[in-house]
C-alpha cells in the first residue's frame, strides 16, 4: 500500500460479550502522510467506547481499518463455521483450541448480541480486499492473533509450540510462553518502525503477574499488527480463509502456515482469497 493520506489501523479484541467487569480492549497505529507510525496504546473498551473510539480516528485520518478479534460473520445456527474449522486444523497443530462461533450462542451472537449493534452503528465496508486498495473510508475485517502467530514468529511453527498466554488460563498458562509473545510484538516493533510500541512491550514484560485484561490489551496490539501487515505487505504475505457469506479470517501467512492452511481448507471445501486481486502492489509483489 502506498500511503497517500493518513492511515489508522485500530486492532478491537472485543471478548466477545459486553460484560462491564470484563470488557475488551482497543489500540492504534496511525500512519501519517509521511509514512510514520505511532502506537496509540491499548486501553479496555466497551463496544460502545470503542465504537465512539473508531469514529473520532475520522478527525485524524483518511482511512480506518479495524481489525476485529472476534467473528464478524455467523450464519449458522448451530456448530462451527467452515472457516472455524479450517484455523482449528492449524491452532490445534500448535496446542491451542478454537472456539465455536455459532447463533445460538447467547451475547455473542444470538440476534440481540452486542457484535451485531456495534457492526450496524459503526457503518464500517466490510471488504479486506477493498481495504487494501482504498485511501480513504471505514473498513472492518475479521482477525484472529492466535492464527497469526507461527507467521509473525517463526518460534510458534511447530507442533505444540503455541505460546499459551492466556492468565486465565490457570492450568495452561507459562510465564515464558507470555514473555514470548510480548518479545514478537517488540520485534515488530522494530522492524515496522512503530514509534511507542517497543516502549509499550516493554512495560508489559515488567507485569510479574498478568492478568486477563493485560491480555486483552496485548491481544489488540496483535489485531492491529495483523491490520498494518495487510495494508502494507505484499499481498501474497496473507491468507483470507473463507468468505463473506460463510465466514472469513484474515491473518498473515508464512510460507509453511499458508500450506497447512490450504491443505486444511481442501479437504473442507473452504475457499482461500477467493477476492484476491493478482496486481502489482507499490510495496513490492502481488
Amino acid at each position: 500500500m502506498s500511503v497517500v493520506g493518513t492511515t489508522s489501523i485500530i486492532g478491537f479484541d472485543s471478548a466477545w460479550t459486553d460484560n462491564p467487569r470484563a470488557p475488551g480492549a482497543i489500540c492504534t497505529i496511525r500512519i501519517d502522510r509521511a509514512g510514520r507510525r505511532t502506537l496509540v496504546p491499548p486501553r479496555l473498551a466497551s463496544f460502545d467506547e470503542a465504537r465512539a473510539a473508531i469514529e473520532a480516528e475520522s478527525a485524524i485520518s483518511d482511512l480506518r481499518l479495524v481489525a476485529l478479534d472476534q467473528p464478524t460473520l455467523v450464519p449458522n445456527a448451530t456448530g462451527m463455521r467452515p472457516v472455524d474449522r479450517v484455523a482449528a486444523s492449524l491452532i490445534s497443530w500448535l496446542g491451542g483450541g478454537v472456539q465455536p462461533a455459532n447463533r445460538g450462542k447467547a451475547g455473542m451472537f444470538d440476534d440481540a448480541a452486542p457484535l451485531w449493534r456495534f457492526k450496524e452503528r459503526l457503518g464500517a465496508t466490510e471488504d479486506p480486499e477493498a481495504s487494501r486498495e482504498a485511501i480513504r473510508g471505514l473498513y472492518l475485517m475479521e482477525v484472529f492473533p492466535a492464527l497469526a502467530m507461527p507467521s509473525l514468529d517463526p518460534a510458534f511453527d511447530g507442533r505444540l509450540r503455541g505460546p499459551r498466554y492466556n492468565p486465565a488460563r490457570r492450568k495452561t498458562f507459562t510465564l515464558a510462553g507470555w514473555q514470548a509473545v510480548i518479545a514478537a510484538v517488540r520485534r515488530q516493533a522494530v522492524e515496522s518502525r512503530i514509534a511507542g510500541l517497543a516502549d509499550w512491550a516493554d512495560d508489559l514484560a515488567r507485569i510479574a503477574t498478568p492478568r486477563k485484561a493485560d491480555q486483552d490489551r496485548l491481544d489488540a496490539v496483535l489485531c492491529a499488527l495483523i491490520g498494518l501487515h495487510w495494508l502494507v505487505q505484499p499481498r501474497h504475505s496473507s491468507i483470507m480463509i473463507g468468505d463473506r457469506i460463510a465466514g472469513y479470517m484474515v491473518a498473515p501467512a508464512s510460507p509453511s502456515v499458508r500450506t497447512r492452511l490450504e491443505t486444511a481448507a481442501k479437504a473442507c471445501a473452504v475457499p482461500v482469497d477467493p477476492e484476491r486481486r493478482v496486481t502489482a502492489s507499490a510495496s513490492g509483489g502481488p
